[in-house]
């Protein structure tokens, strides 16, 4: 059974591609194939998207690959949803579980004719909570940066309004193309602004390149960045030195649970199994937990709706997570009760395994720093439900029409022909 992931080897996330394909294949190989569902083991094929595009990516997957699980659909998934609907329709096929997938609005998903079941939330929520974090130390003015990428975007826009709601003056917004070797003339003007806080939306090392660059401009400031700071190219472009300039760097995310038998049991896994814990970083990486624990919750719903079919499948996705049933916390724990014909409450390392409506994963939004030896420090919580009223109000959601044709974010659905598959 194939498992195609839209994956990032080339350009604006191309350093990402290993490090990703690893969240994804650790539990493939090391759990999940161990007792696969329904009899039927995973092959994870990769399927690059940068140079081709999401759309054309996603084609290949289905039709050469023949996949029934396409894993992160993602900032492209706009100008191909109208082709993917009516492929879902007449196959009722692929599953669809995201870890990118924040940028699609959270009224699309959850259902069988729309399969999509988020890891990590939205990206509004991500940019709202590096403006709250800001809130929470005091921060007056701030400087939002962002590279020209859909996802940053929505995640600038959302952390621009999030810094309103509480308070906080955007001095300046400054939005840039990604992919540049240079952002001093940007750097300068961050330091001539002197916030309280830069609130960043923008890839690793290109991020780097600007903190760097604004050291070299004089200025040392509180730099709040996103999820994709974590990865290990971006504290190499840093380095220790580049955080030690500087009053703070860190990034908002999601927490994880380690005070769960799940944790106790990914954890060491993860970091005793060569060519993970010893390559790609630790455990406690966002990417590597919530990619853990979206796959063990996709087989576990396969298992339960008895089939590879999207209509069986995402109503099973609810019925595995949010219970009620016997709660269980790993793998094969929760496959033998459902093969048991007990009803579970899987509960993972992300959470309680819960999913809304549209299928965004019931996640704690965190602030994590990074020391000055270019270290992790612990990660800060946020007040949920501070949380929760901010997002309620600058979430965005798509409006559909009576053939399901959706627009959102100002955007018609099909503006960028060129990112469609190809016929």
């Amino acid at each position: 059974m194939v498992v195609c992931e839209l994956a990032y080897y080339t350009g604006e996330f191309g350093s990402y591609g290993p490090f990703l394909t690893a969240s994804l294949s650790f539990p493939i190989d090391n759990v999940i194939n161990v007792d696969p569902p329904l009899g039927r083991t995973w092959d994870l094929i990769s399927e690059d998207i940068g140079t081709v595009g999401e759309g054309q990516a996603a084609r290949t997957c289905l039709e050469r690959h023949e996949a029934e699980i396409l894993v992160s659909p993602a900032h492209g998934y706009r100008p191909y949803r109208s082709w993917l609907q009516e492929w879902l329709g007449e196959n009722d096929s692929p599953l669809m579980p995201t870890v990118h997938g924040g940028t699609i609005p959270g009224n699309l998903g959850g259902t069988g004719s729309e399969p999509i079941f988020r890891a990590q939330g939205l990206d509004e929520a991500l940019g709202m909570t590096g403006s709250l974090y800001a809130d929470s130390v005091g921060a007056k003015t701030a400087v939002i940066f962002a590279t020209q990428v859909e996802g940053f975007q929505i995640a600038a826009t959302a952390a621009e309004l999030a810094a309103d709601a509480v308070g906080i003056e955007v001095l300046e917004r400054i939005d840039v193309p990604a992919e540049q070797p240079s952002y001093r003339a940007e750097a300068e003007r961050i330091a001539d602004l002197a916030p309280d806080a830069v609130i960043v939306q923008a890839g690793g090392v290109e991020s780097a390149t600007l903190i760097n660059e604004a050291s070299e401009a004089g200025a040392s400031l509180n730099w709040i960045g996103e999820t994709g700071w974590v990865i290990p190219e971006f504290m190499a472009a840093l380095g220790g030195d580049g955080v030690a300039a500087q009053q703070s760097v860190g990034f908002a995310a999601f927490a994880y649970n380690d005070a769960t038998p799940a944790w106790d049991f990914y954890s060491p896994l993860w970091e005793s199994t060569p060519g993970y814990g010893d390559t790609h970083g630790e455990a406690s990486d966002q990417y590597h937990f919530s990619a853990y624990d979206l796959l063990v919750h996709t087989a576990l719903a396969v298992e339960k709706a008895g089939s590879y079919n999207a209509s069986d499948w995402a109503p099973a996705m609810f019925e595995v997570g949010d219970g009620p049933g016997t709660v269980c916390y790993t793998y094969a724990d929760c496959l033998a009760l459902i093969r048991a014909g007990e009803d579970v409450d899987y509960e993972g390392v992300t959470g309680p395994g819960s999913y809304s409506e549209g299928g965004v994963n019931a996640v704690i939004q965190s602030y994590t720093p990074y020391n000055d030896d270019g270290t992790l420090g612990e990660a800060v919580l946020l007040d949920a439900d501070r949380a929760l009223e901010i997002i309620d109000l600058i979430a965005i959601e798509a409006e559909c029409d009576a053939n399901n044709e959706c627009d959102w974010g100002g955007a018609p659905a099909e503006a960028d022909d060129s990112a469609a598959p190809a016929e």
